[in-house]
Order: structure tokens, then sequence, then C-alpha cells
């Protein structure tokens, strides 16, 4: 059996080793990415600048819109860079940084969305007493707790990564360095890693799933109560929408972490990876911020002062 330290490559396998097929994907999802970090990055620069939008949901949004883009620039451009190479070897130190950096992105996007539930909820239920409840800083040791415990989660879980020994082959059927796909071809026992997961995912992941999804059975109780056509309109506008966003989420995480994996899954797992991991940063802005009336205003107030200052 050799040590995990000896061994310097592993091959990602990627979605599909067709060369017509590798450049239609790589067109494609260069286009994600771009849209990706453009909206992303926009929202981001819209809730910096804008005085208009410092305020707790915008402060949530803008962390979240960050998040989707180094979410997706841990594994995005090393993807297009083996479509386009159709190289598909990755070290060992940059399939570590993989495993440590989405695990972190990944664990702060379920604490965050947890987070902005919390913040709708008292906006909506507790409209007179928003202020108060959700100061700054509350929302600083909000956003300060999501992020420190992501790292600690995934900093334990890449420490349990590496007493996993590989022996061969070395080929990951996934696009990057995903744990599930990790432990397919490791020749030590990855019962440890595995607990290690189910606990975090028992805990952490379950907590943060009540967490996001019981404010918002308040919220619908709430909104039922609400006498006028117009005002329940309003309140109800997007939180389907951000439900959805929730479960889709949610479900790829489960499917992918918590499903025993088998070889005829190699592509249904394919599939949720690229859901959870490309897909959805993108969904976030558009879902979030394709109909909310301040930022388009705020937009719309950039787009003047640019064009005038360029005058």
């Amino acid at each position: 059996m050799k040590n995990l330290t000896k061994i310097t490559t592993f091959s990602l396998l990627g979605l599909s080793d067709h060369p017509p097929t590798m450049n239609g994907l790589f067109v494609f999802f260069l286009l994600i990415y771009l849209m990706t970090l453009t909206i992303n990055l926009l929202i981001f620069f819209l809730v910096l600048n804008d005085y208009h939008l410092h305020n707790p949901m915008y402060f949530f949004l803008g962390n979240l819109a960050f998040l989707d883009m180094s979410y997706s620039s841990v594994t995005a451009p090393r993807m297009l860079f083996d479509l386009v190479t159709k190289s598909q070897t990755i070290t060992l130190p940059a399939c570590t940084a993989q495993v440590f950096f989405f695990l972190c992105f990944t664990s702060s996007e379920l604490f965050l969305l947890s987070a902005m539930s919390y913040d709708r909820y008292v906006a909506i239920c507790h409209p007179l007493h928003y202020t108060q409840i959700m100061s700054w800083r509350v929302c600083a040791h909000m956003a300060s707790l999501v992020w420190v415990l992501s790292c600690a989660i995934s900093l334990i879980h890449t420490l349990f990564f590496h007493r996993l020994s590989f022996c061969g082959p070395f080929s990951i059927h996934n696009f990057f360095c995903d744990l599930p796909h990790l432990f397919q071809i490791t020749c030590t026992d990855p019962f440890i890693n595995i607990v290690a997961i189910f606990i975090a995912g028992a805990s952490f992941g379950l907590g943060a799933f009540l967490l996001t999804f019981l404010p918002y059975v308040h919220i619908f109780s709430t909104i039922l109560k609400i006498r006028t056509k117009t005002g329940k309109r309003k309140a109800f506008s997007t939180c389907p929408s951000h439900i959805a966003v929730v479960f889709i989420f949610y479900g790829s995480l489960v499917f992918i972490y918590l499903v025993p994996n088998s070889s005829n899954m190699y592509k249904i797992n394919k599939l949720f990876s690229v859901t959870y991991a490309l897909i959805n940063p993108l969904l976030n802005p558009l879902i979030y911020s394709l109909r909310n009336k301040d930022l388009i205003e705020a937009l719309m107030r950039t787009y003047y002062y640019i064009k005038l200052i360029t005058k």
C-alpha cells in the first residue's frame, strides 16, 4: 500500500472524452461561468457602493454574491482548462485545495441561506422590530459565524482526507476533486471519513436546512393573514423561488454526499455535481435579484452616474 504523500497526480475523467462534445461543453460552461462572475460581481459592486442598499438584506445578498463567485471559481476554471487542453491530470496539492475550498464554500452557502431566511422572517413577521433585531452588529456576528464555522468544518474533512492512501487506479469520475469520488479510489477504508460526513450532514446540514426552511413556514403563515391582495402578492412574490433554490441545492448535496455511489450512477452524479457546483451559483443571483426593485433602481442610478461622468 502506498502512502498518500507519494502520490503526485490524479486523473479527472471530466464530463466527456469525445472531442466535439468537449468543445461544445467548453463554450457552454464558459458562458455559464462568465455570466456567473458578471452578475454576481455586479450585485456585489452595487451593494458595496450604493448607500440605498446598505441594510441587512443586501448585506447578506452581497455576501452570497461574493460566495457564488468564489464557489464557481473553485471548479470552473480547472474544468475549462481541461476541456481546452484535453489534459486530465491534477496534482495532489491542487486536489487538496479543491477539497478544502469547495467544502468551505458549500458549507458557507448552507449557513448563509439560513441567515438570509431568518432575515426575511424578521422583516415580514416582525417588521416593527426589524431594525432592533437585525442590527449591524448582529449581521456582522452572523456573517462571521458563517465563515468561521464553514472553514472549521472544511478543515476537519480535509485533514481526514489526508489519512487516506491511494494505490491505483487514480481516475476520478468527475470534473473536480470531490470527497465521495475520492473515496471510490482509495485503498484505505474511508469509514471514518464517511462517518464524519454523515455526522456533519445530520448535525450542521440538517440544522442549517431547518433554520432555512422553518422561517419560511412562519412567513407563509404570516402572508396568509394579510388581508389586502396587493400586500399578499408583494410579500409572496419571491418566496417560492427562494425555496426552489434551497431544495435544488440541498437535493443535489444529499444525492452526492449521502446516497451511496456505484459505477452505474456516474452520469447522474456528474449531473448533480454540475447543478450544485456550476448552475446554482448562476441561479442564486437571478432568482434573488431579478425581480428586486431596489437592485434594479440601484443599477439604473449607477448607469446614469457612469453616463454622466463619461460625457
